[in-house]
């Protein structure tokens, strides 16, 4: 059997991924025979030194490629065999210079550690001379580093031909001198170098001896040598000499490169110097060179700021005519430039472009883009513009979250303006006023003093500088809140900072004029008047109330004629109307007919003439104020509105008597008030009980067949205002049975009438028919009907109609639920009004301080103090800050539960919210501290409200008589009793009642005689005094005292009271 040849196995083959570089030499056995190859390759003459330089220039061109256009390897060329003998013998072994080179680089640049004369750059040479070639030269100039080395070389390369080397100093060089080795020869190339070495250190005068020198050897001066000079000017900020030397270039006519203008525009541009900037670019346009990038972007910065802005478009537009792309600066230049010319088109088009051109704008182009949106109120874009910065990322910062809270601010979206402004502050981005003052002025918008006022105090804390504007607007936030005193002070430091402004004046003088403060006002203006204060027209207008208000005819004439010459405010309409008649047409019956004569009739500005015709009434100028009313009516749009409110006005002050000769002048005259203002000035007349000239206004225009509602509804309030109920509801009557639908709101105004008088029945049959006849009625008509029965105690009744007004369909309001939990806790029905609570939450109704602090009171009288106390803090984290009242019921509702700590704590911090305690809140108090028997508190607590200025009553002292006669302590309560006198205080029925219990209880017989023998005659008819009087007496064993008592009181119908009980109660005696 044959045997079986056995398979060899395949080698396993590993390959290494690392490889060594082709020029190193193997490791191991050099003389081990290299492996036969397939293609054998001839063997090189130079013993593979070609292969070599070959691998090692194109590793050198990796590694140019890597290290950029600033590499320092060399570029590998092709040299003839015996430059490649040369190159080898130099031994440069891959550096850019030979070996000679280098060290005559190093030994130039050690001299630097030297002090300048302590070498001779001829001695430290020596060895190098005849070795340089005059290439190899620059090269070691260009190397060096210090201008003394630059300078010294330099003067070593020149003596290669200016003079012989001195037998001395080169002993052994000149043997074997040959005169090719002295290769110096003056270059252009060789001064431009040393020009540049100068430049870079700022040696500027050796700079230009050097290119003195360089003229005096005939070396012309090419455009490199020429723009190395002019760069170095413009390095070091010489400009004066860079424009001479760039003028003597010109003459010349040497042409520069683009860089070395791009070098001298920047340079020019940073000193802002523009005027030059500009011209240098024509000269650049009319040579014909083709700038790039960096010079369009510079030179239609200059343009810009030159005001050329029709040049720096056209710069543009030929920019991207040429190919060039914009970069983000200059189109930020342009955005800006339109924004403030107001060209939104062109804002537009330059945004869409850079868009377009993929250019993401910088947060400075977003925000002069959000200026002019926000100048020009189109908010919905600048909100666009926003939210394309957040799906681009651009980071937006103080400058652009400022003008957001802005335009929040305009579009009424404070809580948006105030979560901005939040989210800046906890970026840590929060560092310019003019954001602090850009919510401040939200706030004050929005009518939120306080919150404006925090926000200002905020700023104080991070301690930035106040500046004018700060003032200005922290003066507006004491002016809304009609603080006179701090308004005061601040406008003094406004002024400090210099003449206050005119808005600021008119602030002042309308905060003035608001509080009636009229002394204050009238030296307010002879003030700014003094200080030669620039007059708006709105300044000029509140200055003029000043006048008319208070009849200074004189003054107005002598203001207005010094207006008239301002030109700012000269076109106004408002001061013209003023000028033509206290000034031009002030005379008699003939100044008045050409008044009335002058055309176009538009002239007149109708509050012009209403506050004319105040100053004229309040002078007693009768005949001026007839002229004046038939301008008014007859000429001035609106005239009739300025008279009505003038008579309102005038019946506001007093001045009844002017406001009835208006009213029979305009009757004289054939016009009639519009009904809506006949209605509003009834409706004064009712508030100021003022019934007969509300009755008499009422008959003039009630006669009109176009009488509406609204006059018969007002002058039905008018009577109820005057407290004639039976009146108003008799009118109202009258009116309805003639027909009239005097509506809802006359529906309300009966049944307040009503209630107000007493007739609760009346009222409920007068809902109940509304009801039933299914009149319409609205949110304040139900109301009222609920509030009416709930006055009449008929409960039942006051929830049938709430139920009647959500199945009908109308929305409750606030005080529809505030109502309705009344109705329920006077019903004592706790859980309904609970539920009523929760209800208002549920239908979206914001809920008031008001509402909570109603169900809290219920809350205490049932004794829920916890329920009362979470309600209480609750209703704070929703942001209800409590008033004194809320503080007084929480208070209250402590004192009655007896609970001492928790009612010191709410008082305190009552006293710590700038709440100041009342008579209510120290009666709680008393009655805490009395419940808890610490009498000395409760007496400590009635001196110290006295001290306070609160004036303590008979109702305090009984709290504490009643805990003293509740312990047994008579004693004690007698010395209160008889400390009511030091107050200033006669005791009242009440307290003589406790007295009296007191020694009835107590069983002090003689002494409850005596003192009610000392009250008889203040308390006759009292049931409880007279018969705790007859035990007294029957106890004492005076039978026919208190025979004789009873007889009177079986006389007068007093009832006696058998029950009562001498000693029920253990004396306690004091100690």
């Amino acid at each position: 059997m044959a045997r079986k040849k056995k398979k060899r196995p395949v080698p396993f083959l590993i390959r290494c991924s690392i490889q060594r570089d082709p020029w190193s030499p193997s490791f191991g056995d050099p003389t081990r025979p290299k492996p036969r190859t397939r293609n054998p390759k001839n063997p090189l003459s130079d013993d593979n030194a070609r292969r070599i330089i070959k691998k090692k220039a194109a590793y050198q061109s990796i590694l140019r490629r890597n290290q950029g256009p600033q590499a320092q390897t060399p570029r590998w060329v092709k040299r003839t065999p015996e430059q490649m003998v040369q190159y080898l013998q130099d031994d440069r072994n891959g550096h850019l210079y030979g070996q000679h080179v280098v060290a005559a680089i190093k030994k130039v640049r050690s001299l630097s550690q030297k002090v300048d004369g302590d070498y001779d750059m001829r001695i430290e040479m020596a060895s190098f001379v005849g070795k340089l070639s005059f290439k190899e030269m620059c090269v070691v100039l260009k190397e060096q580093k210090g201008w003394r080395q630059v300078r010294d070389f330099f003067a070593w390369m020149k003596l290669q031909v200016d003079m012989m080397p001195c037998q001395d100093v080169y002993p052994t060089v000149l043997a074997g001198l040959v005169p090719q080795q002295l290769s110096y020869r003056p270059s252009v190339i060789v001064y431009t170098i040393v020009l540049r070495l100068y430049g870079q250190v700022g040696k500027l005068k050796l700079a230009e001896e050097t290119f003195l020198e360089m003229l005096d050897v005939d070396c012309e001066p090419d455009d490199v040598a020429c723009g190395t000079m002019l760069c170095s000017y413009a390095r070091w900020g010489r400009h004066k000499a860079m424009l001479s030397f760039y003028s003597a270039v010109k003459e010349r006519g040497t042409i520069l490169s683009v860089a070395v203008f791009n070098f001298m525009l920047s340079s020019l541009q940073k000193k802002s110097l523009h005027r030059e900037v500009v011209q240098m670019w024509k000269d650049m346009v009319e040579e014909g060179m083709m700038p790039n990038s960096f010079t369009y972007t510079v030179a239609i910065g200059s343009l810009v700021k030159e005001g050329l802005h029709e040049d720096a478009f056209k710069t543009f537009y030929e920019m991207r005519n040429n190919g060039v792309v914009p970069e983000e600066i200059t189109y930020n230049l342009l955005i800006n430039l339109s924004a403030k010319r107001g060209n939104r088109d062109e804002v537009q088009r330059l945004y869409e472009d850079m868009g377009f051109e993929g250019i993401v704008p910088s947060n400075y182009t977003c925000a002069s883009l959000l200026s002019l949106y926000y100048k020009y109120e189109d908010y919905p874009r600048a909100l666009s513009l926003f939210s394309q910065m957040v799906s681009k990322k651009i980071a937006a910062d103080e400058v652009i979250y400022g003008l957001l809270i802005r335009i929040y601010g305009k579009l009424g979206l404070y809580e948006n303006a105030h979560k901005t402004f939040e989210e800046i502050k906890q970026l840590g981005q929060l560092t310019s006023e003019k954001t602090y003052l850009a919510m401040a002025q939200v706030h004050l918008t929005s009518g939120n003093v306080d919150k404006a006022l925090e926000v200002i105090e905020l700023m104080k804390s991070s301690n930035l500088w106040f500046s004018r504007f700060a003032y200005i607007v922290l003066l507006q936030c004491y002016v809304m809140k009609e603080d006179v005193v701090s308004a005061e002070g601040i406008f003094v430091a406004l002024s400090k900072t210099g003449p206050p402004d005119a808005g600021s004046c008119n602030d002042m003088l309308s905060l003035y004029l608001g509080l009636n403060l009229i002394n204050k006002a009238k030296e307010f203006v002879f003030q700014i008047r003094e200080a030669e204060t620039h007059f708006d027209k709105e300044l000029y207008r509140t200055v003029m109330q000043v006048y008319c208000k208070e009849g200074m005819l004189f003054e107005a004439e002598q203001f207005t004629n010094q207006m008239v010459t301002n030109e700012s405010i000269r076109s106004d309409k408002f001061l013209m109307t003023f000028y033509w008649i206290l000034c031009e047409h002030k005379g008699g019956a003939q100044s008045n007919d050409e008044l009335v004569a002058i055309e176009p009739i538009d002239k007149f500005d109708a509050t012009a003439l209403g506050l004319m015709l105040s100053l004229y009434l309040t002078n007693d100028n009768f005949s001026k104020t007839k002229i004046l009313l038939k301008l008014l009516l007859g000429y001035a749009a609106g005239g009739s509105k300025v008279v009505s409110q003038l008579i309102i006005n005038l019946s506001k002050e007093g001045e009844t008597s002017k406001a009835e000769f208006l009213n029979h002048q305009l009757i004289k005259l054939g016009c009639r008030m519009e009904e809506a203002t006949v209605a509003s000035l009834i409706s004064h007349y009712g508030k100021q009980q003022m019934l007969k000239q509300a009755e008499d206004i009422f008959a003039e225009y009630v006669k009109s067949p176009t009488s509406s509602k609204l006059l018969y509804n007002s002058m039905i309030n008018a009577y109820a205002k005057c407290g004639e109920q039976d009146q108003a509801y008799l009118l109202y009557k009258q009116v309805t049975d003639e027909g009239h639908d005097l509506g809802a709101v006359g529906m309300s105004i009966a049944v307040n009438s009503l209630t107000n008088g007493g007739k609760h029945q009346e009222a409920e049959n007068f809902i109940l028919r509304c009801l039933e006849e299914n009149l319409e009625l609205d949110t304040v008509a139900y109301n009222t009907f609920i509030k009416a029965m709930l006055e009449a105690g008929k409960l039942h009744f006051a929830s049938s109609i709430f139920e009647r007004m959500n199945s009908s369909g109308v929305a409750p309001s606030i005080e529809t639920f505030n109502t309705m939990i009344s109705v329920y806790g006077q019903d004592q029905k706790l859980d309904r009004a609970v539920e009523i609570f929760n209800k208002a939450s549920s239908f979206g109704v914001p809920l008031d301080e008001k509402t909570c602090m109603n169900l809290i009171g219920y809350y205490g009288k049932a004794g829920m103090m916890h329920e009362a106390s979470q309600l209480f803090r609750k209703m704070q984290e929703e942001g209800i800050k409590p008033g004194k009242v809320s503080y007084n019921i929480m208070i209250n509702v402590y004192a009655n539960a007896g609970d001492l700590h928790e009612t010191d704590k709410l008082f305190e911090a009552m006293q710590k919210q700038g709440c100041l305690p009342d008579s209510f809140t120290y009666l709680s108090l008393v009655q805490a501290y009395a419940r808890n028997q610490n009498y000395c508190k409760a007496e400590e607590t009635i001196r110290a409200m006295q001290s306070k200025g609160i004036p303590p009553s008979c109702v305090h002292f009984n709290i504490l008589l009643h805990a003293f006669i509740k312990a047994g302590l008579v004693d004690e309560a007698k010395m209160v009793y008889e400390e009511l006198s030091t107050f200033g205080l006669v005791p009242d029925l009440v307290c003589y009642r406790t007295m009296l219990n007191g020694y009835l209880k107590c069983g002090y017989v003689e002494e409850g005689i005596n003192f009610f023998e000392s009250i008889r005659e203040s308390t006759k008819g009292d049931r409880f005094i007279m018969s705790a009087a007859v035990h007294f007496y029957k106890s004492a064993g005076k039978e026919s005292k208190a025979k004789e008592l009873l007889i009177s009181m079986n006389k007068k119908g007093i009832p006696f009271l058998k029950k009562l009980e001498i000693g029920s109660v253990e004396r306690v005696e004091t100690p």
